[in-house]
């Protein structure tokens, strides 16, 4: 299976939404992920009825969906970390063997009557660590096997993929377990693994030439954690999604106690209310491309928040199987609205080279809202009842759809991320190591007295670029005998570390550098000068010197 080495265009479909089926790279991958989707769902109904034979604890029953989110909560960096800085198709090829490993495990100890809760537990604990660690690699991998202005399509498209498996496989899942028990739906998760493990082998990346060394690990973290808390649409993004999976989880995570002491029904139950949850997740995947052109981001955003709310009322009521179907439909529609507009709103709004990170970022907040709002709504639901938990769920859902007022999301369509490649390595004269530093830049500029101000507010913009692409220590001087001249100096560790630090400048970024040579008076262009920091007193001569250090 080779890359194709032409992406083809959204207008060679008869439909944008189903754009990205006409890659075979995006296809195969796609219809791979539908079977192991499959398998996972069967499992997760399997993992939550058995927990139900296992203890009468409701607190444990909502413990089984944290145990599978609690790794992408803890692991989700790291994943995000490795798939910016290596081969994302070995990453998610150790990930899948992982999750298949543990699957067999279930099986058998379920098998020969060996599994405890808490044995249960681990292994979704485990299944959970494969997933945080191929979620990062496969997400970020959308935005390289599709065009730009297909993105949004493909990650709806992945979220209709899981949740068209959900409105079959809870029901199917039920069927299994009633009909063949618990071991036989967790060995059929395990070899649904197969098919994605097969297109991964298949799929023939070519190497991706590297110009500079890879980030080490502390570097690579340090980076995306930057980039992102200096990005002000990133963290409402991640805020938002923390929110909505803290306050919306209350649904899935007590639904194998609504389906059985709400509705008195049994694991077929508990089956066909994620079925129903899986087939408005699909409506609402299909019509959010006919929606999202009509209203801003935001909008469609609180809309599907306070959707929630109504859906997750109307399951508290209690009034029977079919207010039942209907509320979860509702509630299924706005989950994957919000989740996938957050998503897409994310890896639009964040450049490839970090993109990994960003999205770690995301699914490590929703994780956390999620591994706390089941512990919270299971313990709520033990000690005052169901019902009382929904209706505190839907509350803080309403609550959360207010938050837009004061932090709207961003119009991701407004942002070009592409790299601006404008950066020239300059010839040294003096010989440098790669990883040699510190190295001290400055950038003299010449500004008349009557754009100060608007300097001054370009600077303002220009520091925050630096610092958020890897700069340290960034200041602004002024000449006090010519105060015409104004300066701007920052660091960077090594001679690499600023190569790549300006490989990371974005087209979006281009517009204050251009600002500030307009203001510049100067016959040529901003001088720049690049310094390598060295002490001139030897530390044995000067005992007041501290960690004096020759090149590296």
């Amino acid at each position: 299976m080779q890359d194709p080495t032409a992406e083809s265009n959204a207008s060679t479909s008869s439909s944008p939404a189903l754009a990205p089926f006409s890659n075979p790279i995006f296809r195969s991958l796609w219809l791979a992920t539908l079977i192991s989707n499959l398998g996972g769902l069967i499992q997760a109904v399997a993992a939550g009825w058995t927990m139900t034979t296992l203890t009468d604890s409701q607190q444990m029953v909502a413990l089984v969906t944290a145990s599978t989110t609690l790794p992408i909560m803890g692991l989700s960096l790291l994943s995000g970390v490795l798939a910016d800085n290596y081969d994302r198709r070995r990453i998610m090829l150790a990930a899948q063997t992982l999750m298949l490993i543990a699957s067999v495990a279930l099986a058998l100890t379920t098998y020969f009557n060996l599994l405890t809760p808490w044995l249960l537990l681990t292994f979704t604990f485990l299944i959970g660590c494969g997933g945080a660690l191929h979620n990062p690699s496969w997400q970020a991998s959308v935005g390289d096997i599709v065009p730009r202005e297909q993105v949004p399509a493909a990650v709806l498209a992945n979220g209709m993929s899981f949740n068209l498996m959900r409105s079959i496989g809870p029901a199917l899942g039920g069927l299994i377990i009633v009909t063949l028990g618990a071991a036989a739906a967790f060995a059929l998760n395990a070899l649904s693994y197969l098919a994605l493990i097969a297109v991964l082998l298949l799929w023939s990346r070519p190497p991706k030439a590297l110009t500079l060394p890879r980030e080490r690990f502390h570097q690579a973290t340090s980076a995306g954690i930057r980039f992102v808390s200096m990005s002000p649409n990133l963290l409402r993004i991640i805020l938002r999604g923390f929110l909505f999976g803290f306050a919306a989880v209350a649904v899935l995570a007590l639904l194998p106690l609504i389906a059985r002491d709400l509705l008195n029904g049994s694991a077929s139950t508990y089956g066909y209310l994620l079925g129903s949850f899986g087939l408005g997740a699909v409506g609402g995947a299909l019509g959010n491309g006919k929606i999202r052109p009509l209203f801003s981001n935001e909008i469609i955003v609180r809309a599907a928040f306070v959707g929630m709310a109504l859906g997750i009322l109307l399951l508290a009521t209690g009034q029977g199987m079919l207010m039942a179907l209907l509320s979860l439909m509702i509630c299924g529609a706005c989950w994957v609205t919000t989740n996938a507009l957050l998503n897409v709103s994310l890896q639009l709004s964040t450049p490839r080279w970090v993109v990994g990170r960003a999205l770690s970022f995301y699914m490590m907040s929703n994780a956390a809202g999620m591994v706390a709002g089941s512990w919270l709504w299971g313990t709520i639901a033990e000690n005052y009842g169901l019902q009382y938990a929904l209706l505190g769920s839907a509350t803080l859902v309403i609550c959360g759809a207010l938050v837009g007022y004061k932090l709207p999301l961003p119009e991701f369509d407004r942002l070009d991320l592409d790299p601006l490649n404008q950066f020239i390595e300059p010839t040294l004269a003096v010989q440098l190591k790669q990883r040699t530093g510190p190295i001290m830049i400055t950038v003299d500029y010449d500004i008349g007295e009557a754009d100060v101000p608007e300097f001054l507010e370009a600077m303002a913009g220009q520091r925050v670029i630096h610092l958020r692409d890897g700069a340290r220590r960034w200041s602004l001087l002024r000449d006090l005998e010519v105060p015409n001249i104004w300066t701007e100096k920052y660091y960077v560790a090594t001679w690499v570390e600023y190569v790549r630090h300006n490989q990371r400048r974005t087209m979006s970024d281009s517009g204050i550098a251009k600002s500030l040579n307009r203001l510049h008076r100067g016959a040529e262009p901003p001088r720049v000068r690049r310094m390598i920091e060295r002490q001139t007193v030897p530390k044995q001569a000067d005992p007041h010197i501290k960690g004096f250090e020759e090149p590296h």
